[in-house]
């Protein structure tokens, strides 16, 4: 709320309703994610590491066994898979599924939370996908020994 809003005490003047609230980007500016304390950091952390991204992708395609989705998420080792998904469940982004039967078939999946964190994320893997021959000439501005190799 603006200062010519609020009276004396911070409260709306007479004949003010309350605003709307604030969207993310404007409560971010103001320091939410930005506070130490705030536990969004750690969420963040996970659904943007490398492998929080990945996976986010990958699953936004369907359901996975282990071994499938680090088929699909070249590059990753077992551990850093098996760590990853453990977080991104313990925030409530990824399903796991686990089937009574010899051997063990566990299945991983997206939550609705996590579909609407890879929605997200997709479009920012989409930006850079599209923007990538602009960002290797920035790159290359930066660092021209390294793109001449």
């Amino acid at each position: 709320m603006t200062k010519e809003k609020a009276g004396k005490t911070g409260a709306p003047a007479p004949g003010f309703q309350d605003e709307a609230p604030l969207p993310l980007s404007e409560r971010m500016r103001r320091g939410d994610l930005f506070s130490v304390a705030c536990p969004s950091r750690e969420v963040l952390k996970h659904a943007t590491s490398r492998w929080g991204v990945l996976v986010l992708l990958g699953l936004s395609e369907g359901t996975f066994r282990f071994a499938e989705l680090r088929r699909k998420v070249g590059g990753v080792s077992e551990k850093m898979l098996s760590q990853t998904l453990q977080l991104l469940e313990a925030d409530g982004l990824v399903a796991r599924r686990s089937y009574p039967v010899v051997p063990p078939h566990v299945e991983y999946s997206l939550t609705e939370l996590g579909c609407e964190a890879g929605e997200r994320v997709r479009e920012l893997a989409d930006w850079i996908e599209v923007n990538m021959p602009r960002i290797a000439e920035a790159q290359a501005r930066v660092r021209p020994c390294e793109a001449a190799e």
